[in-house]
Protein backbone atom coordinates (compact mmCIF):
# COMPACT_ATOMS: atom_id res chain seq x y z
CA UNK A 1 0.00 0.00 0.00
CA UNK A 2 0.98 3.28 -0.55
CA UNK A 3 1.43 5.44 2.45
CA UNK A 4 -0.70 8.07 3.47
CA UNK A 5 1.16 11.48 4.94
CA UNK A 6 0.09 13.20 7.77
CA UNK A 7 0.81 17.37 7.98
CA UNK A 8 1.54 18.36 11.42
CA UNK A 9 2.00 22.10 12.64
CA UNK A 10 2.54 21.43 16.03
CA UNK A 11 5.27 22.59 17.76
CA UNK A 12 4.71 20.76 21.15
CA UNK A 13 6.59 17.26 21.09
CA UNK A 14 3.80 15.74 23.19
CA UNK A 15 1.16 16.68 21.25
CA UNK A 16 2.42 16.31 17.55
CA UNK A 17 3.45 12.90 18.99
CA UNK A 18 0.04 11.92 20.25
CA UNK A 19 -1.66 12.99 17.44
CA UNK A 20 0.43 10.88 14.83
CA UNK A 21 -0.30 7.65 17.39
CA UNK A 22 -3.96 8.88 17.09
CA UNK A 23 -3.87 8.86 13.46
CA UNK A 24 -2.40 5.98 13.44
CA UNK A 25 -4.50 4.25 15.56
CA UNK A 26 -7.70 5.09 14.28
CA UNK A 27 -6.86 4.84 10.42
CA UNK A 28 -5.90 1.53 11.48
CA UNK A 29 -2.32 2.06 10.27
CA UNK A 30 0.95 0.97 11.02
CA UNK A 31 3.84 3.32 11.15
CA UNK A 32 5.49 2.69 7.50
CA UNK A 33 1.95 3.44 6.64
CA UNK A 34 1.32 7.03 7.67
CA UNK A 35 4.84 9.32 6.73
CA UNK A 36 4.54 12.58 8.58
CA UNK A 37 6.27 16.09 8.26
CA UNK A 38 5.70 18.81 10.91
CA UNK A 39 5.63 22.22 8.87
CA UNK A 40 5.99 24.58 11.93
CA UNK A 41 9.74 22.95 12.08
CA UNK A 42 10.63 22.40 8.00
CA UNK A 43 9.25 23.41 4.77
CA UNK A 44 7.28 20.72 3.18
CA UNK A 45 9.15 19.23 1.25
CA UNK A 46 8.24 18.63 -3.16
CA UNK A 47 5.33 16.04 -3.28
CA UNK A 48 4.39 13.73 -5.97
CA UNK A 49 0.69 13.19 -4.74
CA UNK A 50 1.04 9.96 -6.76
CA UNK A 51 3.68 8.49 -4.14
CA UNK A 52 0.74 8.58 -1.55
CA UNK A 53 -2.74 6.95 -1.28
CA UNK A 54 -4.13 10.87 0.61
CA UNK A 55 -2.98 13.18 2.83
CA UNK A 56 -4.15 14.01 6.63
CA UNK A 57 -4.04 17.29 7.97
CA UNK A 58 -3.94 17.64 11.73
CA UNK A 59 -5.32 20.23 14.21
CA UNK A 60 -3.02 23.66 14.88
CA UNK A 61 -2.78 26.20 17.25
CA UNK A 62 -2.86 28.27 14.24
CA UNK A 63 -6.17 30.34 13.24
CA UNK A 64 -6.62 30.87 9.88
CA UNK A 65 -8.29 34.53 10.55
CA UNK A 66 -6.11 35.74 12.33
CA UNK A 67 -4.78 39.03 11.55
CA UNK A 68 -2.19 38.83 9.09
CA UNK A 69 0.10 41.27 10.67
CA UNK A 70 -0.64 39.31 14.16
CA UNK A 71 0.86 35.89 12.23
CA UNK A 72 4.09 34.76 12.76
CA UNK A 73 6.94 34.14 9.89
CA UNK A 74 6.37 30.39 10.39
CA UNK A 75 2.44 30.41 10.45
CA UNK A 76 2.56 32.69 7.16
CA UNK A 77 4.90 29.97 5.33
CA UNK A 78 2.82 27.04 6.98
CA UNK A 79 -0.72 28.81 5.58
CA UNK A 80 1.27 29.70 1.92
CA UNK A 81 2.67 26.29 1.65
CA UNK A 82 -1.14 24.92 2.64
CA UNK A 83 -2.39 27.05 0.03
CA UNK A 84 0.08 26.01 -3.04
CA UNK A 85 -0.62 21.94 -1.77
CA UNK A 86 -4.83 22.78 -2.15
CA UNK A 87 -4.37 24.25 -5.10
CA UNK A 88 -3.02 20.91 -6.58
CA UNK A 89 -5.37 18.58 -4.27
CA UNK A 90 -8.67 20.27 -5.28
CA UNK A 91 -7.64 20.49 -8.91
CA UNK A 92 -6.59 16.53 -9.02
CA UNK A 93 -9.86 15.89 -5.87
CA UNK A 94 -7.40 13.92 -4.42
CA UNK A 95 -7.91 12.59 -1.07
CA UNK A 96 -7.43 14.74 1.82
CA UNK A 97 -8.74 15.51 5.38
CA UNK A 98 -8.55 18.14 7.28
CA UNK A 99 -9.62 17.64 10.98
CA UNK A 100 -10.22 21.55 12.75
CA UNK A 101 -7.38 23.25 11.28
CA UNK A 102 -8.45 21.21 7.73
CA UNK A 103 -11.63 23.99 8.11
CA UNK A 104 -9.74 26.85 8.18
CA UNK A 105 -7.26 26.29 5.64
CA UNK A 106 -9.71 24.26 3.12
CA UNK A 107 -12.53 26.41 3.81
CA UNK A 108 -9.71 29.80 3.30
CA UNK A 109 -8.97 28.37 0.46
CA UNK A 110 -12.01 27.94 -0.95
CA UNK A 111 -13.43 31.33 -0.14
CA UNK A 112 -15.50 30.65 2.94
CA UNK A 113 -15.66 33.18 5.47
CA UNK A 114 -13.81 32.11 8.60
CA UNK A 115 -14.46 33.80 11.92
CA UNK A 116 -14.40 33.64 15.83
CA UNK A 117 -18.55 33.71 15.40
CA UNK A 118 -18.65 30.16 15.84
CA UNK A 119 -15.71 28.94 18.23
CA UNK A 120 -16.96 26.40 20.74
CA UNK A 121 -14.92 25.43 23.80
CA UNK A 122 -13.52 21.98 24.49
CA UNK A 123 -15.68 19.55 24.78
CA UNK A 124 -18.28 17.16 23.10
CA UNK A 125 -20.93 18.32 20.86
CA UNK A 126 -23.80 16.54 19.12
CA UNK A 127 -23.21 16.74 15.29
CA UNK A 128 -25.86 16.07 13.37
CA UNK A 129 -25.55 14.97 9.33
CA UNK A 130 -27.41 16.88 6.67
CA UNK A 131 -29.01 15.16 3.78
CA UNK A 132 -25.24 14.96 1.87
CA UNK A 133 -23.73 14.16 4.61
CA UNK A 134 -26.15 10.65 4.98
CA UNK A 135 -25.26 9.78 1.87
CA UNK A 136 -21.61 10.33 1.73
CA UNK A 137 -19.61 7.25 1.43
CA UNK A 138 -17.18 8.53 4.10
CA UNK A 139 -19.99 8.93 6.65
CA UNK A 140 -21.32 4.83 5.96
CA UNK A 141 -22.41 3.41 8.90
CA UNK A 142 -22.51 7.10 11.58
CA UNK A 143 -26.46 7.43 12.94
CA UNK A 144 -27.54 10.52 11.81
CA UNK A 145 -26.59 12.68 14.85
CA UNK A 146 -23.40 11.39 16.97
CA UNK A 147 -21.20 12.93 19.37
CA UNK A 148 -17.78 14.72 18.66
CA UNK A 149 -14.75 16.52 20.19
CA UNK A 150 -14.38 20.03 19.33
CA UNK A 151 -12.44 22.72 21.11
CA UNK A 152 -11.78 25.90 18.32
CA UNK A 153 -11.53 29.36 18.06
CA UNK A 154 -12.50 29.90 14.45
CA UNK A 155 -14.82 27.87 12.55
CA UNK A 156 -16.80 28.73 8.53
CA UNK A 157 -19.28 30.58 9.21
CA UNK A 158 -20.35 31.22 5.60
CA UNK A 159 -19.64 28.24 3.16
CA UNK A 160 -18.86 28.80 -0.28
CA UNK A 161 -20.69 27.85 -3.46
CA UNK A 162 -17.83 25.02 -3.99
CA UNK A 163 -18.51 22.94 -0.55
CA UNK A 164 -20.93 20.66 0.20
CA UNK A 165 -22.13 20.59 3.83
CA UNK A 166 -21.96 17.04 5.29
CA UNK A 167 -22.91 17.83 9.36
CA UNK A 168 -23.56 20.74 11.47
CA UNK A 169 -24.03 21.40 15.18
CA UNK A 170 -26.70 23.58 17.31
CA UNK A 171 -23.29 25.58 18.35
CA UNK A 172 -21.56 25.39 14.96
CA UNK A 173 -23.50 25.40 11.58
CA UNK A 174 -20.60 23.93 9.68
CA UNK A 175 -19.01 21.09 10.96
CA UNK A 176 -17.58 18.75 7.75
CA UNK A 177 -17.86 20.02 4.45
CA UNK A 178 -16.18 18.17 1.20
CA UNK A 179 -15.53 19.90 -1.93
CA UNK A 180 -15.43 17.65 -4.96
CA UNK A 181 -15.68 14.03 -4.51
CA UNK A 182 -12.67 13.65 -2.08
CA UNK A 183 -11.62 16.60 -0.07
CA UNK A 184 -13.13 16.80 3.15
CA UNK A 185 -12.55 19.04 6.59
CA UNK A 186 -14.50 18.39 9.57
CA UNK A 187 -14.33 21.06 12.23
CA UNK A 188 -14.80 18.36 15.18
CA UNK A 189 -11.73 15.59 15.85
CA UNK A 190 -12.37 12.12 14.64
CA UNK A 191 -9.04 11.41 16.10
CA UNK A 192 -9.36 12.22 19.52
CA UNK A 193 -10.63 9.99 22.02
CA UNK A 194 -10.76 10.66 25.84
CA UNK A 195 -7.15 10.40 26.79
CA UNK A 196 -6.08 12.18 23.72
CA UNK A 197 -8.39 14.91 24.82
CA UNK A 198 -6.95 15.33 28.17
CA UNK A 199 -3.79 15.47 26.94
CA UNK A 200 -4.56 18.17 24.35
CA UNK A 201 -5.74 20.01 28.00
CA UNK A 202 -2.92 19.61 29.33
CA UNK A 203 -0.88 20.59 27.12
CA UNK A 204 -2.74 23.94 26.00
CA UNK A 205 -3.96 24.82 29.31
CA UNK A 206 -2.18 28.02 28.93
CA UNK A 207 -3.44 28.73 25.07
CA UNK A 208 -6.32 30.54 25.53
CA UNK A 209 -9.14 27.58 24.71
CA UNK A 210 -10.34 28.24 28.43
CA UNK A 211 -9.23 29.96 31.66
CA UNK A 212 -6.27 27.58 32.68
CA UNK A 213 -7.12 27.74 36.39
CA UNK A 214 -10.36 25.57 34.97
CA UNK A 215 -8.67 22.75 33.41
CA UNK A 216 -8.97 20.01 36.16
CA UNK A 217 -12.59 20.68 35.30
CA UNK A 218 -12.49 20.57 31.93
CA UNK A 219 -10.28 16.99 32.09
CA UNK A 220 -13.23 15.92 34.76
CA UNK A 221 -15.86 17.42 32.63
CA UNK A 222 -13.94 14.94 29.35
CA UNK A 223 -13.74 11.50 31.34
CA UNK A 224 -17.21 11.73 31.90
CA UNK A 225 -18.23 11.44 28.35
CA UNK A 226 -18.88 9.06 25.69
CA UNK A 227 -17.59 9.56 22.41
CA UNK A 228 -16.46 6.69 19.84
CA UNK A 229 -18.21 7.25 16.56
CA UNK A 230 -16.35 10.00 14.80
CA UNK A 231 -12.62 8.07 14.88
CA UNK A 232 -14.89 5.13 12.19
CA UNK A 233 -14.07 8.49 9.76
CA UNK A 234 -10.80 7.81 9.88
CA UNK A 235 -10.87 3.76 8.90
CA UNK A 236 -13.38 4.65 6.31
CA UNK A 237 -11.09 7.12 4.93
CA UNK A 238 -7.48 4.83 5.14
CA UNK A 239 -10.05 1.76 3.09
CA UNK A 240 -11.64 4.20 0.66
CA UNK A 241 -8.38 5.64 -0.49
CA UNK A 242 -5.63 3.02 0.18
CA UNK A 243 -3.96 1.65 -2.97
CA UNK A 244 -0.95 0.65 -4.97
Amino acid sequence: MKPFLLLGTRAENYAADAEYRSFLRFGGLAEGDLRRVRLEAEPLPELDLADYSGIFLGGSPFNSSDPEEEKSDVQVRVERELGGLLDRVVEEDYPFFGACYGVGTLGRHQGAVIDSTYAEPVGAVEVTLTGDGAADPLLAGLPSSFAAYVGHKEACAALPGSAVLLASSATCPVQMFRVGANVYATQFHPELDVEALVGRIRTYRHAGYFPPEEADAYIERARALVVDRPATILRTFVTRYARG
